[in-house]
């Protein structure tokens, strides 16, 4: 152990350190809303919406943290935002210990399938050039809203864009703590955060028995596992994959598998491999050496976890912040993935027209029989590139030297 804290201390920077910051930031600032939205939704009680953030908080903590070090490789994990949007629709008519039951079955299909290593072998056989435009069809929109931002509030997202500038050509190491540091000023000096309305208090989790239900069963527990597979561990892979680490996702699917079935009772729907705020971690912002990256999934980690234990009181600081703030901060932290994405699709020529279909149709955003834009770019792209390439011919074998020379 003391080995262990005197390599963290060695490797430790604080980019890395900001990185993780700034990935747990958006994570609350933008996907928790679904979460109080389907707690609002299902007329959950103040103690069982605490205890769900408490939940997702520690289990995303303690798995990120757990693989981040033992991987030297900044994975990190969070709830599942697609399984909270299926949950709004689909939870206020659940008794919630039904609901709990379906957490679990998920819970254990995805644990499955990760220990199997079926997705493992499905994630290796997706072409290098689809997996970068499904990064950057995800990510596009977040580098866009950066100036979508500037209508709205004008002097904060500019002032934050020139530090961002400035600090790439003199100190790009520190641009996004600067340009971090500078919006949280300007949002206080200008009077647009409500820190006064927090409270920090440890919150108490509540336990709620699982009842099972084949109707919650089918209409809630398969899709919610379809969802997450498809819509956080597959884009997930992806960013870590085009990033440069080539880590099995059989061990990161079983980990976060187990901390969403021990957690299951408390409230949480799944803990699992993050996309976007991944993005943050794994890129040049985070270290110029990809090895001590790991450091921004370790301080992803130990963050969750102290929000966790305040029981939402802290991701509501996060919250309080403006809205503009945060989407040209994650904008500016995700340049240089969407740069990664990008340049992915242009060097892969052999699948090109597949990549660029697969980026169109997952930056647009789309909707179609409940499933996502990641996971109609996935299907959509992969369609035209079996019908492109028709990779299950075999390439023709040579003919024989004796043929040749007759």
């Amino acid at each position: 152990m003391h080995n262990t804290l005197r390599q963290w201390r060695a490797d430790a920077s604080l980019s890395a350190i900001v990185a993780g910051l700034l990935a747990v930031l958006i994570s609350y600032a933008g996907p928790l809303v679904v979460v109080f939205q389907a707690a609002s939704l299902a007329h959950l009680s103040t103690e069982q919406t605490s205890s769900w953030i408490w939940a997702i908080s520690i289990g995303s903590g303690i798995s990120g943290l757990l693989l981040s070090w033992h991987l030297r490789t900044p994975v990190i994990t969070a709830w599942s935002t697609p399984g909270a949007a299926l949950l709004v629709v689909m939870l206020p008519g659940l008794p919630l210990p039904q609901a709990i039951g379906t957490y679990v079955v998920s819970s254990l299909l995805v644990t499955a399938i990760g220990l199997s290593g079926a997705f493992d072998r499905f994630i290796e056989r997706i072409p290098k050039g689809i997996a970068a435009a499904l990064l950057a069809g995800i990510l596009l929109r977040f580098g866009t809203q950066v100036f979508a931002s500037v209508g709205s509030s004008p002097l904060l997202v500019l002032a934050m864009l020139a530090t961002f500038v400035v600090f790439k050509r003199v100190w790009a190491r520190y641009a996004i703590a600067a340009v971090m540091a500078i919006g949280i000023a300007i949002a206080m000096a200008a009077g647009s955060t409500h820190l006064s309305q927090l409270e920090l208090t440890l919150v108490a989790p509540v336990f709620v028995a699982p009842q099972w239900s084949w109707h919650a069963v089918l209409s809630l527990g398969l899709p919610l596992a379809l969802v997450t597979l498809t819509g956080q561990y597959v884009p997930g892979m992806a960013v870590l994959r085009t990033s440069g680490y080539t880590v099995p996702a059989r061990g990161i699917i079983a980990l976060t598998g187990l901390c969403s079935l021990l957690l299951a009772p408390f409230g949480s729907h799944g803990v699992n491999l993050a996309a976007i705020t991944a993005a943050i971690c794994t890129g040049k912002e985070a270290h110029e050496d990809p090895d001590k990256r790991y450091i921004a999934g370790i301080a992803c980690g130990l963050i969750y976890i102290v929000i966790g234990l305040f029981g939402g009181a802290l991701a509501l600081l996060f919250r309080s912040l403006p809205a503009e703030m945060i989407a040209a901060l994650a904008g500016l932290a995700l340049i240089g993935a969407i740069t990664t994405g990008l340049t992915g699709i242009v060097q892969d020529d052999k699948h090109r027209d597949a990549s660029v279909i697969t980026f169109l149709v997952t930056a647009s955003g789309m909707s179609f029989l409940g499933l996502g834009a990641a996971f109609w770019g996935l299907v959509i792209g992969g369609l035209a590139y079996l019908v492109l390439h028709r990779p299950w011919q075999a390439a023709p074998l040579a003919p024989p030297a004796s043929l040749n020379k007759a």
